[in-house]
């Protein structure tokens, strides 16, 4: 495939007249389209896929012209080149590929339903409309939509509808804005609004199969959060309304369409009375993110995607800033350590991992940019590193100045760093460079070295991995005063230890708070200093010595069986972050024993351990006014604790089943999961298989969905394994968009990896026509390399991926995953042994 030539440059659009007439029966429709921009020459190119042209007028006249599939081009000679105003009718296809315009399917007492979305990013509006479709060719939009309407139907897009003629809804001029932030929608809706302190309008839309009140949380949520960013950005939410839409079929998790931003239903909709704390915060902080965007993203713009950081890492910031603000007891920050900082650090670590800047050659790399754990999440810690810096002040001084120069228009990263580095007298480019445009991290060793204490840097790498000598400008954020700033050098000597020592009187340590995007790596002297002080440390810093540790297993610089005695004096915290990373460090012991064995039960026993005295603690039911820590360490612990096969455990769950088998979604969010799982694992029959599965069916409920999932999938039953692998092509049982979570709960399950991995490779080709235009299509690569650990596995592996290396968007995870499975074989292979007796050690103390 070509590599991308900019269609920007050969003609500018100012405004778009686009007209739609919508046949939902036929799945169809037609469209008429208006252009009005500046032809840089004569000949232009205006992007669509998909679409049959049947006509281009320029200026009222026929012109000549042909299409480009292969570059989802229409190529159109023009009699002039500069203001031009183009008109260009044609038809096409809705799709069921959730890109483009498209109908999400559900059901409402049985009755089966459709609504209309669309799905544009990155480059779909060109399914739906000719346009210049590529983010720096902003122009106003006007939309006028008709379709097979019927009474009690509602149509909704980025701005106010602004009249209904002859069945054709037409909605206001947008602000300049890009293509791929165009939406609409229509169907059977229902929604709740209200008005923020400024007068903008905010809704939260969903389908009827839902009840009223699972709109209620979202809507508060959204409301706070854009009263916030007001202030924060202090620069004007610059929309009338901000319309929340949960959609039934939806491929991302969300999508920040200016002014009616789109939502999986999961991520949208929660029953307010029986949602479990860490999925409220979930939705919360999805809700947040999108609306972060509304100014970071649409209001200004990437120029070009390599620049898609700019959107997604920042807004990735700022979606924990804002529900900090707005819900301070919930100690936000502490879900950002556990979920953000660890997907980066261990995606970061891989050899041939992107930078967060990345150059993109080709249209399928396009969507493979979108790596949550770097740009999202390491972008995201990139910029903790840069408010820490600067300090709330500076940083707010230089977002407003930011957004001023660039509203309405398009930036780049530099534009960025200008704006804070005047705000705060900071060349922040210099420092963030670094990071921006290098992949991976550094390992800082803190040594004793003829007694001074010493720090070197270096890049880590959780397996093999070609070192080319990178450093980064590293702030250390140490606990000492007379650590610098910023370490840019390779290595410095900062003193004394001895007399550093008796001077602050507590143990040396880096990176406090655990923002910089580094690990540490200290000598035997400096660790159990630390360790002999640990109890004296806060949460996060607990958190940060496990994930160190861990890290620095998996890249095989310290031997995983010097982690294991270590982890009972962390084992009895009632903080949630420490509990997270114990189990953390847990669960990865598991790659070492296999199914069955006397190894694998030691592993259980040490769970029982670790477990035991907290699952006493906290019980089974959740207790009211308890503390939120203590609900979420509860997930923890009875999940380990039935890893464990505790009887206790297992009667327990067994016995809350069969109190409420006849209302099994009534069950507490918090516990029921657990609950379905242990009685699939161990009372299981083709009985409750079916009752399980018609209830997914059933559901609107997505946490429940979730859960029944969770619990299906974990079956040993190799009958009732084959049954749910018949279902994955299902879409009526299991949607595409929640295909990946069900193929990953019977791939890590020992019972079904054989099955789930034939799936994958026999209907590969069903795989990539269902979802493989979406951003999340490599993920199934992602997730199957997380669960292998064998040399058989790992063969297989290579023979089905490395004949694809070449396919456009998948070569870099390819290679990656590839690198990953090695490395995993590797260290099982060498530490194997060493862990076992660890762990069996453990067991007599």
């Amino acid at each position: 495939m070509a590599e991308i030539t900019r269609f920007y440059e050969t003609f500018q659009p100012t405004h778009y007249d686009v007209y739609l007439d919508i046949n939902r029966e036929a799945k169809q429709f037609t469209g008429k389209t208006s252009i009005t921009g500046d032809a840089k020459s004569k000949q232009v190119s205006i992007h669509q896929k998909g679409l049959t042209v049947d006509a281009v007028q320029a200026d009222g006249q026929e012109v000549s012209f042909t299409t480009d599939d292969n570059a989802d081009a229409i190529r159109i000679d023009l009699p002039k080149s500069g203001e031009t105003t183009l008109i260009i009718t044609y038809k096409a296809q809705l799709t069921d590929s959730m890109m483009g315009i498209y109908p999400s399917y559900y059901e409402v007492d049985g009755e089966k339903k459709q609504i209309i979305g669309t799905q544009f990013e990155t480059n779909f509006a060109r399914q739906a409309f000719p346009c210049v479709d590529e983010p720096e060719a902003k122009a106003t939009f006007s939309l006028a939509i008709k379709y097979d309407e019927h009474e009690g139907e509602t149509t909704i897009s980025n701005m106010p509808e602004t009249r209904v003629e002859n069945g054709v809804h037409y909605f206001d001029t947008t602000v300049r804005m890009s293509t791929y932030l165009v939406a609409f929608a229509f169907g059977e809706l229902q929604s709740k609004q209200t008005t923020t302190k400024s007068g903008v309008k905010v809704g939260v839309f969903g389908t009827k199969a839902h009840k009223a009140n699972e709109l209620d949380f979202a809507l508060d949520i959204a409301k706070r959060s854009i009263e916030f960013y007001e202030d924060f950005y202090q620069t004007p939410y610059p929309l009338p309304h901000s319309w929340q839409l949960a959609l039934p079929d939806f491929s991302a998790g969300a999508m920040e369409n200016w002014g009616l931003v789109t939502y999986r239903e999961a991520y949208l909709l929660l029953d307010p009375d029986n949602t479990a704390l860490d999925m409220k915060q979930l939705v919360a902080t999805v809700i947040a993110h999108e609306l972060a965007h509304q100014w970071f993203g649409d209001l200004v713009t990437m120029k070009w995607w390599d620049d898609l950081w700019l959107n997604e890492s920042f807004a990735n910031m700022m979606e924990y800033v804002a529900i900090d603000a707005i819900e301070s007891d919930w100690h936000i920050w502490e879900m950002f350590q556990t979920s953000e900082a660890s997907s980066a650090l261990q995606r970061d670590a891989i050899d041939g991992v992107q930078s967060v800047h990345v150059q993109v050659n080709n249209p399928a790399e396009i969507d493979a940019l979108f790596d949550g754990a770097i740009v999202y999440a390491k972008g995201a810690r990139m910029l903790v590193m840069v408010r820490a810096l600067l300090g709330d002040d500076a940083l707010r001084a230089g977002l407003k100045k930011y957004f001023a120069s660039h509203k309405y228009g398009n930036a780049t990263g530099a534009d960025l760093w200008a704006a804070l580095g005047t705000a705060s007298d900071l060349d922040v480019g210099a420092i963030m460079n670094s990071w921006l445009e290098q992949p991976g991290y550094p390992v800082v060793s803190a040594t004793v070295v003829d007694g001074k204490l010493t720090l070197s840097q270096k890049q880590f790498f959780s397996g093999e991995g070609k070192d080319v000598d990178r450093h980064w400008q590293i702030p250390l954020n140490s606990n000492y005063e007379v650590a610098p700033t910023i370490m840019a050098e390779k290595s410095l000597t900062l003193g004394e230890y001895a007399q550093l020592r008796d001077e602050n009187s507590k143990p040396f340590r880096l990176n406090v708070g655990n923002n910089s995007h580094f690990i540490v790596k200290y000598d035997e002297t400096l660790l159990n200093d630390i360790l002999n002080h640990v109890n004296d440390l806060d949460a996060i810093s607990q958190l940060q010595i496990l994930q160190d540790l861990r890290l620095l297993a998996e890249g095989r610089q310290i031997s995983y069986a010097a982690v294991v005695p270590l982890l009972k004096q962390f084992a009895d915290s009632h903080s949630n972050v420490v509990n997270a990373a114990l189990y953390t460090v847990t669960n990865n012991l598991k790659k070492f024993v296999t199914p069955d064995s006397k190894e694998e039960k030691d592993l259980q026993s040490f769970y029982d351990q670790l477990s035991e005295k907290q699952v006493t603690r906290l019980g089974w039911t959740p207790k009211t006014g308890e503390s939120n820590d203590d609900q979420l360490t509860r997930l923890y612990v009875l999940s380990a604790a039935l890893y464990a096969k505790n009887e206790d455990a297992q009667k327990v769950a067994h016995e809350l089943f069969v109190a409420n088998q006849d209302r099994l979604e009534t069950l507490s969010a918090d516990t029921r999961v657990f609950i379905l799982r242990n009685e699939v694992k161990n009372y299981g029959s083709t009985e409750l298989f079916d009752k399980l599965l018609a209830a997914h069916r059933q559901s609107s409920d997505a946490s429940y969905k979730a859960d029944i999932c969770a619990a299906l999938t974990s079956t040993p039953d190799a009958k009732l394994i084959a049954k749910l692998i018949e279902k994955f092509e299902d879409a009526d049982t299991i949607k595409p968009q929640d295909l990946r979570a069900w193929f990953r709960g019977v791939l890590a399950n020992d019972k079904g990896q054989q099955a789930a991995w034939d799936w994958i490779r026999n209907d590969w080709q069903w795989l990539e026509d269902t979802v493989g235009g979406d951003m999340e299509f490599t993920t199934y690569i992602t997730v199957t390399a997380g669960i292998f650990h064998t040399p058989q596995r790992l063969a297989e592996f290579k023979a089905f991926f490395e004949p694809k290396l070449n396919t456009p968007g998948l070569t870099r995870e390819i290679k990656m995953d590839t690198k990953v499975i090695e490395s995993r074989v590797d260290l099982i292979e060498a530490e194997k042994d060493a862990v076992h007796e660890a762990v069996a050690n453990s067991l007599n103390k």
